[in-house]
């Protein structure tokens, strides 16, 4: 029995959480780290994603009644109300749950688990019929890069869907945990959070060509080589302006190219998730090859876009999920090509993987790593840099290649969180030493990621009789 299962058991009967007599359902989904790919889930790239060790967990028991109570204690230090209670009947259609969550902003992190219950009884009214009680508890640190809020989306889904009798798994499980983020959190997140939570395995990197989910095989990274994470003490967040200008930014790159070449750009009747789409690329600007991209659109595109001259002439812009502010300048030419090359980066750094994990390669390992810090540059280009994880990356370069340390990146959206570090098994006195002199530098003690573990379906749900 794991821990998490004994804090349930021990919140069960009379006057407790949990009622006697019922089954609770349990369920686990890791946080995801980023080794490649953290900016072109949106626009239809290859990304490279795994499981880390620390995890969320969650505790479903249905009611009697048509309410839903949640219970999380650990959010209370961040001054939240960590326990909250909702009634299903005031849940009518996607703008009153909105409303519902954002009434208190005590209450706006309920935002990722109301929407859950929503979407259940929307697509699966007669067996939503009551509501339930659930406690959650999580490993996963917040704004951290490491996608806290995927984890506790796909942590509530798998169980809440077993214990109305669903059978929710895979892409669907994966989908529908992005379209709560994104429709009822109004958080603009692509699908590789989810789909690693839900698909990713100990020991193991999924590849994810996000068209709109396409897993490819999961590939065991060579013996030798090892990936940690390091927190650089710079909260990330995908609502914060920096990751919105960057996404935005790509999609006018996109649109622009599009009227360059008369192509209609048209809401996907096909999508779940909203999105626009066109007859060349599908609506997916990774599409564009780095060699077109610069031989053709690249000269042609602004290096700074002010928001009110592209939303002239009655311009549109085709992302449901971000606006155009007008009084933002968006480094548009960066942004699309990074949604480019970055794709191509992946590809490369994916077969290299899959090459050495059966030949071993030392000038793979060094190729794969120096991907790793164009890629970091990259995201500076596009406006996502930070003096934090530039120093960790750097620290991490000054230890070389010699050290067993061959390459590192910031993760996920950027702008601050974490810092991914390929390096050889046998290399842990170079990265203690560049996690000590970045601690130094810092006057911090930042955490450190190490191991990972199992996604969310590989684990399944436990079922805890009443």
């Amino acid at each position: 029995m794991t821990a998490f299962e004994s804090q349930v058991g021990a919140r069960r009967g009379e006057g407790r959480f949990f009622a006697p007599g019922s089954p609770i359902f349990i369920g686990r989904s890791p946080g995801r780290l980023d080794l490649m790919g953290g900016n072109v889930d949106y626009t239809g790239g290859l990304v490279f994603q795994a499981t880390i060790r620390e995890a969320t967990w969650a505790a479903v028991q249905l009611r009697t009644d048509r309410r839903i109570a949640f219970w999380n204690p650990q959010v209370a230090d961040r001054g939240w109300a960590y326990s909250v209670e909702f009634d299903f009947d005031f849940m009518t259609d996607e703008q009153a749950v909105r409303y519902i969550v954002n009434e208190h902003p005590a209450h706006r992190w309920t935002a990722y688990v109301v929407g859950i219950f929503y979407l259940l009884r929307r697509r699966h009214p007669e067996a939503v019929a009551t509501g339930a009680n659930v406690y959650i508890y999580s490993e996963v640190p917040l704004n951290k890069g490491v996608s806290s809020s995927a984890a506790l989306e796909v942590a509530v889904m798998k169980p809440a869907a077993r214990a109305y009798g669903i059978d929710l798994h895979g892409i669907e499980l994966a989908e529908s945990c992005q379209w709560v983020e994104n429709v009822i959190a109004e958080s603009a997140c692509g699908v590789m959070d989810q789909a690693a939570a839900v698909l990713g395995d100990e020991g193991y990197v999924l590849p994810l060509l996000c068209q709109p989910c396409r897993p490819q095989p999961l590939v065991r990274l060579p013996a030798d080589l090892c990936c940690w994470a390091v927190d650089s003490g710079v909260s990330h967040a995908v609502t914060g302006i920096e990751y919105e200008a960057a996404r935005a930014a790509a999609f006018m790159g996109y649109k622009l190219i599009c009227d360059w070449e008369g192509l209609p750009v048209t809401q996907d009747p096909d999508s779940r998730i909203p999105r626009f789409t066109d007859p060349h690329w599908g609506g997916y600007l990774s599409e564009l090859t780095p060699s077109l991209f610069r031989s053709k659109y690249e000269q042609r595109l602004p290096e700074r876009l002010p928001g009110a001259e592209f939303l002239r002439d009655g311009q549109f812009h085709p992302d449901p999920f971000t606006a155009v502010r007008p009084e933002i300048h968006y480094r548009v030419r960066n942004c699309t090509r990074y949604a480019c090359e970055e794709n191509q980066r992946i590809q490369l750094f994916v077969e290299l993987a899959r090459g050495s994990a059966e030949t071993p390669s030392e000038s793979a390992w060094r190729l794969m790593g120096d991907l790793m810090y164009q890629s970091h540059y990259s995201y500076t280009e596009c406006g996502l840099g930070n003096e934090a994880t530039d120093l960790l990356v750097e620290l991490v370069r000054e230890q070389g290649v010699r050290s067993g340390l061959y390459g590192a990146k910031v993760t996920g959206g950027g702008a601050g969180g974490t810092v991914a570090i390929l390096g050889r098994r046998d290399a842990q006195d170079a990265f203690r030493r560049a996690v000590r002199r970045y601690a130094e530098a810092r006057h911090m003690e930042p955490y450190v990621f190490e191991g990972s573990s199992m996604g969310a379906d590989k684990f399944g749900v436990i079922v805890q009789e009443g």
